[in-house]
């Protein structure tokens, strides 16, 4: 198995619905986005998937959700942004442009502190482009 990862930041604001103490007042984190796309096989010209063309969609995402309160974004809105929401809202955001034949898995890790993250992983073989 290979596996290509890419990482960004971003600074952005929430507060947690529930029983969180602390968290369910407005505060913020600089939250550390890491992608990890996995596959089989690589290409013809030894590669997993286009490292830069991954950077840039990763870059992308942690850009619209800079300096952001993340209960506002749309995709977000109206759920508790635990970071394992955040985790799979960045997972759906980027699942739909990594089709591609040779890419089997699709990992999202979003670490709130440097001790800190939640993920989730999942197949891209049944997601939709659409």
């Amino acid at each position: 198995m290979y596996e290509v990862y890419v990482a960004a930041r971003f600074e952005a604001a929430h507060r947690l619905v529930g029983d969180f103490g602390p968290a369910t007042r407005t505060h913020g984190h600089t939250y550390r986005l890491e992608v990890i796309i996995r596959g089989e096989t690589l290409k013809e010209d030894g590669t997993l998937f286009d490292i830069g063309e991954l950077k840039g969609a990763v870059d992308g995402l942690a850009a619209s959700l800079h300096y952001r309160d993340l209960d506002e974004v749309p995709g977000l809105a109206g759920t508790n942004t635990t970071a394992e929401n955040v985790a799979s809202f960045c997972w759906e955001q980027l699942a739909p442009g990594l089709q591609d034949p040779g890419l089997d898995s699709l990992t999202i890790r979003v670490w709130e502190s440097p001790e800190v993250y939640a993920a989730r992983e999942g197949s891209l073989r049944s997601v939709s482009s659409e």
